[in-house]
Formats: C-alpha cells, structure tokens, sequence
C-alpha cells in the first residue's frame, strides 16, 4: 500500500508515475473522499470540544447546586452526533483504504518505461545453448515415456495438472532438496515448513488481494453460524512475507532470510488458452520461494543478492538462462523493482521465466505493519523482496529439453545424481 501522506502531499507526482505502468489514479474521487474526510474530522474534534467544555461548566454548576438538566441533555445530544459522525468518519476511511488497496507500487527509478513485456530489458546471459544433431523435442514427447502423466493428470483432477511417476517424480524431488540445501547451506537462508491454506488477510498484506482473487482457490468453512473463506496459497512469498506481520523486529535481526518449498495453486485466470501443451503453466506447481525483510538503506543490495542465488541453481545445473529487468507496464503489483530469469528452453527455441525477483519496498510492510527501531530509535518501516529459488517444475522441463539425448534419454546434471541414488541417465521405457 503508498503511504497515504504521499498521496495528500503529491497527488499529481504519484498519479504521473502510476501512469508509466499503466494505471490511471482516479484523483476526483480520492480528492471528494479525503475533503469528506477532513470535514468530518472536524466536525467530529469540534463536537467533542463542546462536549468536554459544556461537562467542565456542568461539573462547576453541580459545585454549586445549580440546576444541570438542560446542559445535559445538551451534552447527550452531542454524544449522539459524534457517534453519528465518528459512524460516517469511519465509512469514508474505508472507502480511501479500498481505494487505496487498488493502487499499484510506485516503481523504482531505475526500472525502464514500458508498456508491456516487449519493453523489458536483458541485463545479461550465460550459458551457451546446446548445438544438436538431431531433431529436438520438447518436453511432452521427451516426458511422457519418462513418466510425465497429462493424461492421467487431467482425468484426477482436470486441465494444467499433472502426475510425475517413477524416475520423473524422482527428479522433481531431486531438484527440490538440491534447491533447499543450496539456498539453507550456501546463502544463508533459514528453512521454513509453511500452511498450505491461508486467512484473506495475509492475502492483502501481500498484495493478492483485491487486485488478485480470481486468480485464488477458494476453501470454504462452514460450521454452524460461521462461514469463513480461506485461501489455497499461490506463492509461499504469502505466509513468509507474514511472518512479521504486525512486529517490531530487532535492527540486529535484519536482514532476515527465510526460504519454503510449498505447492502454488493458481487459478490462471488471466491466462485462458496460454500455454496449454505441458507443464508451463499449471494449476498446482512447486516452487522455492526466497524471501528477505531488510532495512530500507540494505534492500536494493538483497535484491541483488536474491538473483545472485537464483543464478546459481542455473549455474549448478549448467542450464543457458539470461536475466531480464522488466518493465512499468510488466513488473507486478506490489513490485517496486523485478528482475526475471529466464531458462532456455530448445523445444520450444525460446527462454522462458523460471525465476522472477522484486523488491516491494515498503509496499507490502505498511499492509502487514512490519518495522523496526532504526538507529535513531525511530519507527520505520522494513523493506520486503522475494524471488523464487526456482520454479521447480519449470527447472525440470529446461532439463529435460536440455538434457535430451538422440534415443530419448536425458543426461542428469551432474549436482543432482546424489539426489537420484547416482544414476546419470533417464532412460524412456521400452
């Protein structure tokens, strides 16, 4: 969420860079609700005044033994106009905060002007994609003899889900556990077993929500007069981000690093007939999720540093990637700043994003109230970041596809065959 002073000071600043990635801030109505909003303020403080001024005068009468009936009854009267007002002071505030749950971050200065992904930014490549001599496949004809399931998938549960049998299933959980230890013994990261089902409002600390919610699976409870809605997660960053949810963190803490490997569960509403073939794009996925809470002055370094240790999967397993600065008009909602890693898949003779990494800034911190005392002892605000540590069934298709041999087969990364009992080969069933 902008900080709402921001907003009151330079509305016109804000709405000009809102409109670099392509929202359009609706200044009218901010404008009626925030001058509704002072009025009743006002009116509100004023009317409380009277009240603390007529009890003072009642409180002298009584010293007295005058007659107070009148100025009481005047003084009840008041009572029930603040009631009246502080009701009304409290539905515009919601209004302002409904609307300002709508506004996308503010993007950094340094993120390139652009209306979609065509104006994004390639920072730079590794790798060198494979030369082949035969004719390449992509990963449905390479995986389904492996044991990558669509057919069976979809008739358990319906489109974009999938079932990994034997040695296929054995990769996935082969890339998980290397991704974890990788990112808990080398970077730094503290290993997190999170809920799978969340509250809505973790979701609109994040970000998710509103902007987001049919993008979400829904879980309804129901139980005599209680009917809650909780949600399936669509990224660990939900319950990681959360953890420091309404705290005040110790300066010496931060920055913090926090890692989970979860399933995602995605609706992909906004993605009707894209990528349908294979596993690009599914309902359910697992991910790596990396997060960090920092201090303001450190975030732009940890974001950095996050695609840092996300390059490094892609190193280890020796897969071609570039990476990629996005754009205004591409860069999520609650992002300030997103870089995306993109893997090199020779089926498809494209990259493709395995990783997408951003700074939130304060942006998700003033949703869930998360600060710390800065040197000065002063409350501030900490910075949030996330970045997957990869998409782990989009790894095994890049594998797949870059691993593939003329027979079919597929050559193991080296870094993973003590994940898969030592075999260095997936070799098709005959």
């Amino acid at each position: 969420m902008l900080d709402i002073t921001l907003l009151r000071k330079d509305m016109d600043a804000v709405a000009k860079r809102l409109v670099d990635r392509g929202y359009i801030l609706n200044i009218s109505a901010f404008q009626a609700l925030e001058s509704e909003r002072r009025r009743l303020q006002t009116l509100t403080e004023n009317l409380r005044s009277r009240r603390n001024t007529l009890s003072k005068q009642i409180g002298v009468m009584k010293g007295h033994g005058q007659n107070t009936s009148t100025i009481m009854e005047q003084v009840a009267g008041i009572g029930c106009d603040i009631k009246v007002s502080m009701l009304q002071l409290h539905r515009v505030r919601e209004k302002l905060s409904d609307l300002a749950l709508d506004i996308p971050n503010l993007p950094h200065e340094s993120v390139p002007i652009g209306v979609n992904e065509t104006g994004n930014i390639e920072v730079r490549r590794w790798g060198m994609p494979r030369r082949f001599d035969f004719s390449v496949k992509d990963h449905v004809d390479l995986g389904v003899p492996l044991g990558v399931d669509f057919e069976v998938g979809a008739k358990l549960s319906g489109t974009r889900f999938t079932l990994l049998r034997g040695h296929a299933a054995c990769l996935h959980r082969a890339l998980a556990g290397f991704m974890l230890d990788t990112h808990t013994r080398n970077h730094n990261y503290t290993e997190c077993y999170i809920p799978y089902i969340v509250n809505q409002e973790l979701l609109y600390g994040t970000g998710q929500l509103p902007k987001f919610d049919n993008d979400m699976f829904r879980v309804k409870k129901e139980g005599g007069d209680n009917k809650v809605t909780q949600y399936l997660i669509s990224t660990s960053e939900i319950v990681l981000t959360n953890t420091v949810r309404n705290s005040i963190i110790d300066i010496n803490r931060l920055p913090i690093r926090l890692t989970a490997h979860s399933p995602c569960f995605r609706s992909e509403a906004g993605a009707y007939g894209r990528d349908t073939r294979g596993m690009i794009r599914q309902h359910q996925f697992d991910k790596i999720e990396l997060v960090q809470i920092t201090s303001p002055a450190k975030s732009y370094e940890a974001l950095e540093e996050i695609v840092r240790h996300a390059e490094t999967i892609l190193q280890q397993l020796e897969l071609p990637y570039r990476v990629t600065t996005l754009c205004t008009g591409d860069i999520g909602f609650s992002a300030a700043k997103t870089y995306d890693l993109e893997v090199w898949l020779p089926g498809q003779h494209t990259y493709r994003e395995v990783s997408s990494c951003s700074n939130t800034e304060a942006f998700q911190a003033r949703r869930i109230q998360a600060r710390f005392r800065n040197q000065q002892g002063r409350l501030e605000l900490v910075h949030t970041l996330n970045g997957s540590g990869l998409a782990v069934g989009r790894t095994l298709v890049a594998i797949l596809e870059n691993g593939q041999n003329a027979d079919g087969s597929i050559t193991i990364p080296t870094v993973l065959r003590p994940y898969m009992g030592g075999i260095t080969l997936l070799e098709p069933k005959k």
